[in-house]
C-alpha cells in the first residue's frame, strides 16, 4: 500500500518499523487483497490524524474505535465527519458535553480538524474500514501500529492528557502509564454514545473533561482552545 508523503519526523520512523513487520506486511497484503476484490475502503488517508497533528505539537489524546463506515463520512480522524456530513449520535453527545462544560455553542460542521491542528491527536485503534462494515478490519494488523504510536506519544516528556472514552480506550490505559510513568493526565469515562453517554459508573454527559484538560494544561504552562467555529 501506498502510505502517501513521509510523516512528521516523531511518526515516520513508528510507520516504517511497523510497516516491515509481521503485523504491518500482513495488514498490506489484507488491504491490497480486498481492494482488489472491489471493496470500498475509508478513509482516503488513513494517516490523517498523524499528518494533522507531529509528535511535537501533541498534547491531548482522544481515542476512537475505527473509522466512520458510511460514504462521505471518514476523515481519519477519531469522532470527527467529514464538512457536510450528518453528526453521528456520539459526535453528538460530545458537542453536548462541550456546551455543558464550557458554554460552547455546537458547531455548524462536525470536523474536528482545528482542534487536530492544535495539538488534539484524534486516533482510532484501526484506521480503516470497509464499507457498510464497522469493525471489518480489527485484527488484522492495525493495532500494533497504534499501539507504538500511544507508546511512543506517553513516553514523550511534555505534557500530555489522555481521555479515555470507553472500555476500548480505557484498556489502553495500563499501555500509557507504564510508557509515561505518571507524567501524563488520563481521564477516563463512559463512551459518549447515547448507549453509555449518561449510564453509571462515569456518565460522559457531566465528565467535565475539556475544561480539566484545558486547566490541567494551562498549569503547565500549555495554552488550548476548544474552539471550533
Amino acid at each position: 500500500m501506498d502510505w502517501g508523503a513521509p510523516l512528521d519526523a516523531g511518526w515516520q520512523p513508528l510507520l516504517q518499523a511497523w510497516a516491515q513487520s509481521p503485523a504491518g506486511l500482513a495488514l498490506n497484503d489484507y488491504l491490497d487483497a480486498r481492494r482488489q476484490a472491489a471493496a470500498l475502503i475509508y478513509p482516503p488517508d488513513p494517516l490523517a490524524a498523524l499528518r494533522l497533528t507531529p509528535l511535537s505539537t501533541c498534547r491531548i489524546v482522544i481515542l476512537g474505535q475505527d473509522p466512520y463506515h458510511g460514504p462521505g463520512q471518514a476523515e481519519g480522524l477519531a469522532f470527527s465527519v467529514a464538512p457536510g456530513c450528518k453528526f453521528p449520535p456520539s459526535l453528538r453527545n460530545i458537542f453536548k458535553e462541550l456546551q455543558r462544560d464550557l458554554g460552547q455553542q455546537s458547531p455548524m460542521e462536525g470536523s474536528l480538524k482545528p482542534w487536530a491542528e492544535r495539538g488534539v491527536l484524534l486516533l482510532n485503534t484501526v484506521l480503516t474500514v470497509e464499507d457498510g462494515a464497522p469493525a471489518s478490519h480489527a485484527g488484522k494488523g492495525w493495532e500494533a501500529f497504534t499501539d507504538a504510536l500511544i507508546q511512543a506519544v506517553a513516553e514523550d516528556a511534555a505534557p500530555k492528557v489522555f481521555m479515555l472514552w470507553g472500555a476500548h480506550a480505557q484498556a489502553k490505559a495500563p499501555l500509557i502509564e507504564a510508557a509515561g510513568q505518571g507524567a501524563h493526565l488520563i481521564l477516563q469515562a463512559n463512551h459518549p454514545s447515547p448507549l453509555s453517554a449518561l449510564r453509571p459508573p462515569q456518565p460522559f454527559i457531566g465528565c467535565g473533561h475539556f475544561s480539566q484538560a484545558a486547566h490541567w494544561l494551562a498549569q503547565r504552562g500549555e495554552l488550548l482552545s476548544w474552539e471550533l467555529s
